[in-house]
């Protein structure tokens, strides 16, 4: 009687884990290489986008929001010539850039003038350069494509986009 008894309590636990369709997974996986892995479509799933805390996944019907860290802000850049689309919160299944495999100098200091990046970077298949820039500062960013050039300030406070996709290089 005894085995039946933890038999059933364990099945009940069992269906109940199984039951929970939205679930957050923050401490089991490394959120910025899941990220990653999203944006280069190393994985799939039906949507995944990221907003200012987290990367909210739904896969075979299940939602999964995995936290991002506290103390660095994900923000997701697509430069573009000739076409854009509005964008708030950054869609890694379906947010679509102009220039794909596009190599661009990057260049983002802080409020206080100290350079957090000074680099070449190439955007994904999708047009995006993905950063991880520290929360709660003002960046000057400046981005090169050849002879054309932007420069814009973007933030990474609580309500601010994780999708940039209005830098145009002239």
């Amino acid at each position: 009687m005894k085995n039946q008894i933890v038999f059933v309590c364990l099945f009940l636990l069992v269906i109940l884990a199984a039951c929970n369709s939205n679930t957050n997974q923050s401490s089991e996986v490394d959120v910025k290489s899941l990220i990653h892995d999203y944006s280069t479509d190393q994985i799939s799933a039906t949507s995944a986008s990221v907003d200012t805390s987290q990367l909210v996944v739904e896969k075979d019907n299940k939602e999964v929001n995995y936290d991002l860290p506290d103390d660095e802000f994900y923000v997701s850049i697509a430069p573009f010539i000739n076409e854009t689309h509005p964008c708030t919160f950054h869609s890694l299944t379906g947010c679509q850039g102009e220039l794909v495999n596009t190599p661009f100098e990057v260049y983002i200091e802080n409020a206080n003038g100290n350079v957090l990046i000074d680099e070449s970077i190439e955007s994904f298949d999708n047009g995006f350069i993905d950063l991880w820039l520290p929360r709660d500062q003002e960046f000057k960013v400046i981005i090169t494509l050849d002879d054309k050039q932007v420069e814009s300030t973007i933030s990474t406070f609580e309500d601010d986009p994780t999708c940039i996709t209005t830098m145009q290089l002239i």
